[in-house]
């Protein structure tokens, strides 16, 4: 495939005069890399922007695809109520349980009528970072931003284990595999967001309607039958449930604990309410008033299914068990619908709409989680690669960072929803403490119709939410709340000083010198660094021409001599080339330190600016990160630091041209034509030299001095006694020995005037010396002492030395 930009390769169609206007090229076809392809073939072909549409929600379509989080947690929220009362209130739980689902429904409402106010207000983002961001401004928002990024974690880790426990209660064999299953089902959900599965359509809001009918029948049933008096009772003494306890005095100090632990773990059903303030952009005009609508049946729905499994296993004395299966709500279901066969049909249907709910709710924070990190990131509270879209369109690296953080609390805890839910209500909650206090600040500014109100309602929520959170801090810290706690503020803390980061950065851009076009500096002195002699160096030349500076130099540190002087012989016998060739010493072999002291030295002088271009060999990302290291990015950052001094890099796709030399040997090898050669033939040097000749097509440029005669005096050089003078304290016309370090050796190459050019440094300070007719000198090389006996002149605006009598010192 020809290079692209070869101007050597480039041909004229058949038919067409060589010169001859040309139509506009079509799409170019480029190898794709590796990863690409595999990336393509797993996700599917790149949806464009263009394609990035958002589908307006009915109010009937946006409780199936927006409510599934918050209604599938009546699933489960009466069991963990239970699980923390019957080891303590023993039968007396089933009674404590009604009164404590009423406190949860009340609260329920509480948060409803607040979040009303949310998704009138805000129609276009909601939820409670937003509300927050508006109100409190956007640092005191990210303590509502952490909260919600836990909550979704978690979320993913509980609807997905609970789902799971639905699958092992219809079918108990699977129970020893709950994690794995729930790690599979996790893995599903990454991959399928990741090709661009999207919130909304029937597929999504199927299973909640599926849901809440079935259930709903389980209620009807039951009560029938309980009003007819032949609802079956279970024995809640069974192997592998919770222990029944004995009773205790409810005023006792530890009955209270339980009380406002049960409470807590019942708190676990309002998850997912914020799931509509997060969406209302999507519902059809008017937002804010389809949202409302929405959410007052959203909750409606969820008080009705809680209050009515937990009716029903308060009647039937339903009982959890330790490894979570059979659960609470199929233990409802059995005994409602019997052991027949329709019975057992219906049975295994709830089964499955709950297993289907609960795997829905599990794929809700694959959509919410990628967004809120991307709202953060535009914010600069967050890495910015979190606001960018990936190839499906979606947000990957939010996906991809929600996917890790889930399955590592699934894995650290295991598949067990009582345990995960010690990390769920403190986020939940403290959103819906952001939220309330949020509107409250709301109205108290804007006021507006039955603003007090109004306010006294949603300030009630805040307060009530932040009870809840403490509450919950207090009696779950043992059992890993202390862990969310802790992380909490962590999160908090760091999110504020990336933003600092963000913003100091932001100012430090804004307050850089901006140079206008009419105060160009004078001078612009261009500078390739190179390593060896290739076409990599040679098409890094070619450009550098293109730059057209005042001067262009080509440097190679020596950290090798003996490559260094490989490299001056071939770069002087190269008849090609036509740039001198600078060695400078680099004895300690920091090259970016070295690049940094070179271009300070050429823009010391306040009139010049310094480009430095770094020629880069580009090989594939596996061989290149085996076989080759990353110095050009190295040097590229250290030059950055220094004033009116740029780095380029110059890549050369070099992975491209060994397959395509690998391909010919192989053709060769086939063909027979295979030859012993032990080096490059006639023909082949002299078609390599026309081939840089072309890439160079420029004119050199001249490396003859600009000083007169009367400058650099070479009448007076004979042999005599001189005191070594330090070269900080030369004179211009001065005739003196100095003693000096090479640091740098100057060869013109072969098609130029013969010439050598040394920098000579001692303690004091540095100047250059000229050989004029010579393009080499035994013995004189980077970082070799020399003496040196001649008069001072000057060359290129410093002082220096020209064709001097030389004497070479020892090292030390």
């Amino acid at each position: 495939m020809p290079i692209l930009g070869d101007p050597s390769t480039s041909e004229p169609a058949p038919g067409r005069p060589a010169g001859s206007p040309t139509p506009i090229q079509g799409e170019i076809v480029l190898p794709e890399p590796l990863g690409y392809r595999l990336k393509r073939r797993l996700l599917g072909p790149p949806l464009t922007n263009y394609q990035l549409k958002s589908e307006r929600l009915s109010k009937t379509m946006a409780l199936g695809v927006l409510s599934s989080d918050m209604i599938s947690s009546s699933a489960y929220g009466t069991e963990e109520m239970l699980l923390i009362l019957l080891p303590l209130f023993g039968m007396a739980a089933y009674t404590i349980l009604l009164p404590m689902t009423a406190v949860v429904l009340g609260v329920l409402i509480l948060v409803t009528l607040s979040y009303r106010q949310v998704v009138t207000i805000y129609t276009k983002a909601g939820g409670s970072y937003v509300v927050a961001r508006e109100n409190f401004g956007p640092r005191i928002a990210q303590i509502a931003a952490v909260a919600l990024m836990i909550d979704y974690i978690v979320t993913v880790a509980v609807q997905a284990s609970a789902g799971t426990a639905a699958i092992t209660s219809a079918l108990p064999r699977l129970t020893g595999y709950s994690l794995e299953i729930t790690v599979g089902v996790v893995l599903v959900l990454f991959f399928g967001n990741l090709r661009g599965i999207r919130e909304a359509g029937r597929a999504f809001a199927f299973p909640t309607y599926f849901f809440a009918a079935s259930v709903g029948l389980v209620i009807v049933v039951g009560i029938i039958r309980e009003a007819l008096g032949d609802l079956p009772l279970y024995n809640p003494v069974q192997p592998g449930a919770y222990s029944i306890g004995h009773g205790s005095p409810l005023l006792a100090f530890g009955a209270i604990y339980i009380l406002l632990k049960a409470f807590a773990n019942g708190g676990s059903s309002l998850t997912g309410l914020e799931a509509i303030s997060n969406g209302v952009s999507a519902f059809k005009p008017p937002e804010g008033v389809n949202a409302r609508r929405t959410l007052v049946v959203m909750s409606v729905i969820l008080g009705t299914l809680v209050a009515g499994v937990s009716w029903l296993a308060h009647q039937t004395h339903a009982v959890p068990y330790y490894s979570g299966s059979p659960t609470v709500i199929s233990q409802v279901a059995e005994a409602v619908f019997g052991h027949q066969w329709w019975g057992r049909v219906l049975f295994y249907l709830v089964q499955l709409a709950t297993m289907l709910i609960l795997y829905t709710g599990a794929n809700t924070p694959f959509n919410g989680f990628p967004f809120l990190t991307s709202f953060v990131a535009e914010d600069s509270f967050l890495p910015r690669q979190l606001s960018k879209r990936g190839h499906r369109l979606a947000f990957s690296n939010g996906i991809i960072v929600l996917t890790v953080l889930s399955l590592a609390l699934l894995i650290g805890v295991g598949a067990h929803v009582e345990k995960l839910i010690a990390f769920y209500a403190i986020g939940v909650f403290t959103g819906f403490t952001m939220a309330g206090f949020g509107m409250a600040k709301h109205f108290h500014t804007h006021r507006g119709p039955h603003w007090q109100t109004k306010l006294a309602l949603n300030f009630a929520a805040g307060a009530v939410s932040l009870l809840i959170v403490v509450i919950f801090a207090v009696v779950k810290f043992t059992e890993g709340a202390w862990l969310v706690v802790l992380v909490f503020p962590t999160l908090v803390f760091a999110l504020m000083r990336l933003n600092r980061r963000y913003r100091a950065e932001a100012q430090a851009l804004e307050m850089a010198p901006v140079l206008s076009p009419g105060t160009n500096l004078p001078r612009h002195v261009v500078v390739v660094l190179v390593d060896d002699l290739d076409l990599a160096v040679v098409r890094a030349m070619r450009y550098a021409r293109s730059l057209k500076p005042a001067a262009l130099r080509v440097v190679h540190f020596v950290i090798d001599a003996d490559h260094a002087r490989e490299l001056q012989a071939r770069w002087t016998a190269y008849p090609g080339v036509d740039l001198p060739l600078e060695l400078i010493d680099c004895p300690d072999r920091r090259i970016p330190q070295a690049a940094v002291e070179l271009a300070s030295r050429i823009t010391a002088d306040n009139l010049s600016e310094v480009s430095i271009l770094l020629p880069r060999r580009s090989y594939s990302a596996l061989v290149g990160r085996l076989l080759h290291d990353r110095t050009a990015d190295n040097i590229a950052q250290a030059i950055s630091r220094v004033r009116r001094a740029a780095a380029t890099i110059v890549p050369f796709d070099v992975d491209e041209i060994a397959k395509r030399l690998l391909d010919r040997a192989a053709a060769t090898a086939d063909d027979g034509a295979r030859e012993r050669v032990g080096g490059p033939t006639t023909r082949q040097v002299s078609a390599e030299r026309a081939r840089t000749r072309s890439l160079l097509h420029d004119q050199p440029i001249p490396t003859a001095p600009d000083a007169s005669s009367a400058d650099l005096d070479q009448s007076d050089l004979e042999p005599e006694e001189l005191a070594t003078t330090p070269i900080g304290r030369v004179r211009w016309r001065q005739r003196v020995q100095i003693e000096g370090q090479v640091r740098t050796v100057r060869v013109a190459p072969v098609s130029g005037a013969p010439a050598l050019e040394l920098e000579v440094f001692d303690d004091t300070g540095g100047m250059s010396v000229l050989f004029y007719g010579r393009r080499s000198i035994p013995g004189i090389e980077p970082g070799r002492r020399v003496r040196i006996r001649g008069r001072v002149g000057a060359f290129d605006g410093h002082l220096a030395v020209a064709n001097p009598t030389y004497e070479l010192l020892p090292s030390d």
